[in-house]
Order: C-alpha cells, then structure tokens, then sequence
C-alpha cells in the first residue's frame, strides 16, 4: 500500500504528537534541541517499546483470565468418586480474596501506598464485588452453563444504564441500546435453547443467581465512581495497588463471615482435603485472579484505560470460544445464532469505545 507523507509542518507536528516518526523537515523548537543536544529523540523506539509493553500486558491478561475462566469452570463441574460437587462458592471467594490481599499488600510495599486513604468506599465496593463474584459462582453451581454465565456478564451495562437513567438522569444512544440489547437477547437465545442432546444450557436458580450478580455489578459501578470523585475531591491520588490490597481485604472480610456462617470453611476444606484435585484446581485459580489483576494494573499503567478495556471485553468472547470448543458444549444452531449475537453487541460496544476516545483524542488537539 502506498505510505502517506505529511506536506506541511502542521501535519507533521500532529505525527509527532502522536509518538510516531518525525518527519525529516520538521523544525523543532530551541527548547528540545537544548533538551537534547546529542540527538532527537528514537520515536521509532519508543514505539516499539510500547508495542513490547502493550504484548506483555495484553497477553497476561488473556493468559490469566482464559486460564481463570476454565479453571472455574471445572471447579465446578468437578465430579468427587461419591457424586458429590463444589458448591463452596462463598469459600472460594475467601481463598480468591486471600491470595489477591497477598499479591496487592506485596505491590504495594515494592511501588508504596497511599496514606490516610478513606475505607467506607472501600468497604461498600469491596463488599458488592464479592457478591457479585459469588452469585456467578453459584449461577454455575446450579447448572448455569460456563458461555451463559459469561456473555450475561458481558451485559452489566444494562443495570448501570438503568441506575444512571433512574437516579442520575443520564441519557444514551439509540447505539448504546442495542449494544445491551443484543447482549442481553443473544445469551436469552443462547440460554434458552437446547443441546443436541435436548439438555437445557441453564437452570432457574443459575439465571436468578446471574442477574442477581448483574445488580451487584451495577452497585460497584456507582459506588467506585462515587469513590474516584471523592478520592478527588481530597486530593488523593491512590496506586493500583492499592485498590487492590483493599478491595480484597474487604471482600475476603465479607467472604469470611458468610463462609463461615454457612460453615463452608470447614465443609469446603474437608471437600478439598477429600479431592485433592479440586484443591489443586482452587489454588490455581486464586493465582489466576491475582496475576491476572496484576497484569491489569500494569497495562492500565502503561496505557490509556481504554486498551486495557478493549483486552478485557475481547477476553470474554474467547472465554466463551475455548469453553464451547473444550468443555464439550454441543450447541445446536439456536445456541450458535444466540453466541452471534451476543458476540456482536460486545464488539459493538468495544468499536464505539475506540471511535469516541479517538474523536475526543482529535478534538483536543483541535482546541489546542
């Protein structure tokens, strides 16, 4: 294909200010060449860095997550000799919780924390994510399938939409409707339809249990938005980690008081103590959760909020894929055209997200 090359000095500062080359004939201002007498600055180089760093981030977190979702999923589909299954999920989330409060309590003593930070936000988000992360657990442990469950939570637009038009008085494209409208639809297809074996892809209680998880979703959204502006407000500014450290400390608070009401400590370790390869796969799933969030903060870090938004949406189509393509999922053609759809609205949504960061991205430069 032929390469574009910028005429005009305009054209070619828009390049440079977009960390791409700079063009030969570009006059650069007194200032940078006092700032670097010795040579202009490799662009090319940094470029590749980036691309380095973006591989890096981008691939640890489809690795984890990838990995994190099927691990779920035998977790719960685990047979033991008698007959008996995991259905430990409040268990779970305390071990999930524990190994995500040690990863973030070890980033935060490498890169230091913020102090004097205020914990009701905390406590509150901490609190409505281990619910949400719970009830899709039991959702699949009540024979919720593992790509309903997925591509359900893909929809959780729909409960911060309808929070935002309640209470907020926000307003939304007829776009942004039939985004989580296809969502929504494709996995009620989906759900909905039948195996070739004629088995149901869902249960009552798994869907109850899945939209249950969505309203928690849509709680943490207000919650963690309330906590930014509030967090702004004082002048604080917290790291990754800890968000991290002490949003799970609060989860695997919640986790270990419901657990441990319900007595699924105890239960939960003599089922692990019994099969020790549900155990196995409980412990590698906790890692997954906190390498995966680790390589989260790292590519938010490096990279507009927005990449690392796209890798995590996108992650969840391949969830799906490699669930129906390796779990032994037989779906008929309803099941398909659900998937399809479901599939498009998501990516839909992830097109819209790229086109507007880069229409606001355009305009700023045009105002400056």
């Amino acid at each position: 294909s032929e390469t574009m090359i910028p005429s005009t000095d305009e054209e070619r500062a828009a390049l440079n200010a977009d960390g791409d080359e700079i063009g030969r004939n570009h006059i650069r201002p007194l200032e940078m060449d006092l700032e670097s007498s010795v040579s202009p600055p490799d662009l090319r180089g940094n470029s590749r860095q980036d691309a380095y760093k973006l591989c890096f981030g981008a691939g640890g977190i489809y690795v984890a997550f990838l990995y994190y979702g099927s691990l779920q999923e035998d977790v719960f589909r685990f047979k033991a000799d008698d007959g008996s299954t995991f259905q430990f999920a409040w268990f779970l989330q305390l071990l999930e919780a524990a190994a995500n409060i040690i990863v973030g309590y070890i980033g935060r003593r490498i890169v230091g924390g913020t102090a004097g930070l205020p914990m009701k936000p905390f406590a509150i988000t901490g609190t409505s994510q281990v619910f949400a992360k719970a009830l899709t657990s039991l959702a699949l442990a009540h024979g919720l399938s593992f790509p309903v469950a997925t591509l359900a939570k893909s929809g959780k637009m729909a409960p911060v939409m309808a929070g935002q038009l309640l209470l907020g008085g926000a307003s939304y494209s007829i776009r942004d409707y039939l985004q989580v409208a296809a969502i929504i639809g494709g996995t009620a297809i989906l759900s909905l339809g039948k195996k070739k074996t004629g088995v149901s892809q869902s249960s009552t209680a798994g869907v109850v249990f899945i939209v249950l998880s969505l309203v928690a979703d849509g709680i943490t959204g207000g919650v963690q938005k309330k906590l930014k502006v509030e967090m702004s407000e004082k002048g604080m500014s917290p790291k990754p980690y800890d968000f991290m450290y002490f949003t799970n400390f609060y989860m695997g608070l919640v986790a270990l008081i419901i657990s441990g009401c319900l007595g699924e400590i105890i239960s939960g370790t003599a089922f692990c103590a019994s099969n020790p390869a549900v155990l196995l796969l409980v412990i590698q799933f906790s890692i997954c959760s906190a390498v995966g969030q680790s390589f989260i903060f790292y590519t938010v870090a490096h990279f507009d909020p927005l990449v690392c938004s796209t890798v995590t949406t996108t992650r969840k189509i391949f969830s799906v894929l490699l669930s129906i393509f390796t779990k032994g999922h037989v779906m008929n053609a309803q099941g398909w055209v659900g998937v399809s759809i479901a599939c498009g609205g998501i990516l839909s949504e992830v097109q819209a997200k790229v086109s507007k960061s880069c229409t606001s991205k355009l305009q700023s430069k045009v105002s400056m």
